[in-house]
């Protein structure tokens, strides 16, 4: 089980692992195609990916943030599928956490520019910090926490 320290919840692999399942079990394999966000989502989306029974799986490289930290007022698209990959595609959007929501806001946005079909699921939802007008289609855990994942850390 995750561990709770004061506005922090520590994910063990074995956490992660359940969290993906619960995923899984929440929004079916009924996708043409996982479009993970990276960095956050690469591991729990190969995850979801196996447990869906899905292969067709594309990386959207995103950065919402300048060279200092800050936050940018744009996204930089660093690398996105191109249109044909997406249209009239079923496209199950994922990434780790829905913080502020403007990077998953901004991917499900190309996903519909390109004639894609998006669904988001995220593993954490933080509905207090979000910024966007939209919620994640699917998520497991709403917490204000900070979250640790595993995968980040090498814990």
């Amino acid at each position: 089980m995750a561990v709770t320290e004061p506005d922090r919840l520590i994910v063990a692999w074995d956490d992660l692992d359940a969290l993906v399942a619960e995923l899984a079990g929440q929004i079916g394999s009924d996708y043409d195609v996982v479009l993970c966000i990276t960095r956050g989502a690469l591991v729990p989306a190969g995850m979801l990916a196996y447990r869906l029974g899905l292969r067709n799986i594309l990386v959207a490289a995103v950065a919402y943030y300048d060279d200092t930290g800050q936050p940018a007022d744009q996204p930089t698209f660093l690398q996105f599928p191109a249109d044909p990959l997406l249209r009239g595609r079923r496209v199950l959007v994922v990434d780790e956490v829905w913080d502020t929501g403007t990077t998953i806001a901004a991917v499900v946005e190309r996903v519909q520019l390109a004639g894609g079909s998006p669904t988001t699921a995220v593993l954490h939802y933080k509905p207090t910090h979000s910024r966007v007008a939209i919620e994640p289609d699917h998520h497991v855990v709403a917490t204000d926490a900070w979250v640790v994942y595993p995968f980040k850390y090498g814990k």
